[in-house]
């Protein structure tokens, strides 16, 4: 197999050619390093990448103190109230893709320190696949938690939408239901359309799918750091 820095430029001009393949913006790239050592991040990071996403607590508050202080962390798993805290200590943490309830938006609100010097950028995570296994809100409730968190966060910034597509095959109409809630939440007046929302879709399996429906945001792991 290719070297991470190898792997890692492979997406990223794969991602380039199929976003004007599509006509669409090329989206960020998250390398995603759970269960990874530091010298495989390391890598990536000399390579250039610097925004990386976390799935579990326990190692994300492990590795960000051993990479520089300019890597922009996702949080991309499921979280869980009593470990917002954790996650709301991380100076560089820039992004919890995963919010799912108004009860772990308000926990991560009122833990973010005071000096934090900008609100912290969230998604909403809609299970679009309707699988009892994964996390998110339903598509219905997508727009009340956005509303929650708009209205009741302060030091939360309210950014995008996030799903996890259904495991074991390439289904892109979990994608349209994303691209479907995207248009109500700016339908509903709760933010600001001048800029645009994002979208956070699209894995090593089906990131090519995810920018041809608009992400702006794919969470790649196995492609470039191998498989677990």
């Amino acid at each position: 197999m290719a070297g991470v820095s190898e792997a890692l430029g492979n997406v990223l001009r794969n991602v380039q050619m199929l976003s004007s393949q599509y006509g669409k913006k090329v989206p960020r790239l998250v390398a995603v390093s759970k269960t990874k050592p530091i010298a495989a991040l390391n890598e990536a990071y000399e390579a250039g990448q610097r925004h990386f996403g976390e799935n579990y607590v326990k190692e994300l508050v492990e590795k960000a103190p051993n990479m520089p202080s300019d890597v922009q962390w996702h949080f991309i798993g499921h979280l869980q109230s009593n470990k917002a805290k954790l996650i709301a200590a991380i100076p560089n943490i820039y992004m919890v893709e995963s919010i799912d309830s108004a009860k772990l938006a308000d926990t991560l609100n009122k833990h973010l320190p005071l000096d934090r010097d900008m609100p912290l950028k969230v998604m909403v995570q809609v299970n679009t696949s309707g699988e009892e296994s994964k996390s998110g809100v339903q598509p219905g409730d997508c727009v009340e938690l956005v509303r929650h968190i708009v209205g009741h966060c302060s030091k939360l910034q309210f950014v995008g939408l996030m799903t996890i597509g259904r495991l074991g095959d390439i289904y892109p109409e979990c994608f349209q239901v994303l691209v479907d809630c995207k248009k109500e939440v700016e339908n509903s007046g709760l933010v600001d359309t001048t800029e645009e929302l994002e979208l956070s879709m699209g894995m090593s399996g089906d990131y090519d799918i995810a920018i041809e429906y608009g992400t702006t945001n794919i969470r790649v792991g196995s492609t470039i750091f191998g498989s677990r």
